[in-house]
């Protein structure tokens, strides 16, 4: 009976009622399409690499190698011989190692050396491999591989000619050995995106007139550079994968208590979740932003509630009259609000999951990021009901002013 009272009201009111259901839907939408994008963020931030057992470098920070070899972000303090790595790479636990030589740049992305292992063995999102979708792989001497943003953001397609800048911020480029772009990455939604990859024996063919990180004022013929032996004399870092994953901690102590040269290994999954620590406080920000945004849409649903209680007071009179008990009354408007605020997060939820059929593929095609269309999690669902209770508890202060008006007053006709 009481259910039927309540629908009965809220359509008799559809105008107002159908605008706030709107406001809590969107906000529930809004909500839950937060916490889907931060999911999604995480499981993408924490996918940028995967597969690779170990990353090798110079000892410093395991943060820190984390950010120059997997996000090329920052400068390493050293470097790492290409004795040590060769030792590295000749111990039985290793599958595979695959080098990488960074330092120059071209128009503010950052050139990475590497080998066509690079290729075959980097893995992101759960095991997918970068694929050359434009072009080919690294087959000359002065050939690049560029990441998708790179060949976007300058518009350079497949042939185009690069110039490698000495450095991060210098103004000095290697005009004397230009590169040739020789395929396109597809999007990953991964630091290569904005990578140019060139091979090790390129990054030493620019360097063979350079000294000390100085140009010596000679210029050697690029026919003789070909012809020289570009054998690196240090990498940067080294990603490693080990033949069993028993022997990950084994291969981990021993590098880092390696006695040639001071090297560090880390897990790259701990140091992802190091990393994310450190800027996991922009979700916070986000989920609390959010939430403001729920908390506003109940207390407009409550000041609506509220609004209506004087054009309500005589048709309250009148169920008082007939014998509704106050506490009765004040059910009805708890009822109330909850249908709405139930209303309003189902359909919420309905306009969160049209978003992300529509937003998906446009997402994960222009920034990479990868939004999950999984059925309400329990913590979604948690947020529903308690979208739904709040609604509720909101209601009882106008409920309780309803409850406590007289009938003398609800019948009073004023002037």
């Amino acid at each position: 009976m009481i259910l039927r009272l309540a629908f009965g009201s809220l359509l008799a009111r559809a105008l107002t009622v159908g605008m706030t259901i709107l406001a809590i839907a969107l906000s529930v939408a809004l909500f839950l399409g937060v916490e889907k994008v931060r999911t999604g963020a995480r499981a993408s931030f924490a996918d940028t690499i995967s597969g690779t057992d170990l990353i090798v470098g110079a000892r410093s920070g395991s943060v820190q190698l984390l950010l120059y070899s997997v996000f090329r972000i920052g400068n390493a303090t050293n470097n790492v011989t290409w004795e040590s790595y060769q030792d590295i790479a000749s111990r039985p636990e290793v599958d595979w190692i695959v080098p990488i030589s960074l330092g120059d740049s071209h128009r503010q992305f950052r050139v990475m050396g590497t080998t066509q292992a690079f290729f075959e063995h980097y893995r992101y999102r759960g095991g997918r491999s970068l694929v050359v979708g434009q072009g080919h792989g690294l087959d000359d001497l002065y050939d690049a591989v560029i990441g998708a943003e790179v060949a976007a953001s300058l518009g350079y397609e497949v042939g185009d000619p690069i110039i490698v800048s000495h450095g991060l911020a210098s103004f000095t480029d290697h005009d004397d050995q230009p590169f040739r772009v020789a395929g396109i990455v597809d999007r990953t939604g991964t630091p290569v995106d904005r990578t140019v990859i060139v091979s090790l024996e390129a990054i030493e063919a620019i360097h063979v007139d350079w000294q000390s990180g100085a140009q010596t004022g000679r210029t050697t013929p690029v026919e003789r550079i070909r012809q020289m032996d570009l054998t690196p004399s240090a990498v940067t870092a080294a990603l490693v994968g080990v033949k069993s994953r028993l022997q990950i901690f084994g291969l981990q102590r021993a590098i880092n208590e390696y006695q040639e040269e001071p090297l560090l290994a880390i897990l790259p999954g701990v140091a992802l979740q190091e990393l994310w620590q450190i800027v996991g406080v922009a979700e916070t920000a986000l989920i609390g932003v959010s939430a403001m945004v729920v908390v506003t849409a109940l207390l407009g649903m409550m000041a609506m509630i509220f609004s209506s209680l004087n054009e309500r007071r005589r048709e309250m009179a009148i169920w008082r009259a007939m014998g509704a008990r106050p506490a009765t009354i004040l059910g009805l408007l708890v009822l109330e609000a909850a249908l709405m605020a139930a209303i309003g997060a189902i359909l919420g939820l309905a306009l969160l999951y049209a978003a992300l059929f529509a937003a998906q593929p446009l997402v994960d095609s222009a920034f990479g990021l990868w939004l999950p269309i999984d059925p309400p999690t329990a913590r979604e669902l948690s947020v529903l009901a308690g979208v739904i209770g709040a609604a509720a508890i909101a209601s009882l202060l106008p409920a309780l002013r309803a409850y406590r008006l007289s009938l003398a007053d609800g019948m009073m006709v004023r002037i």
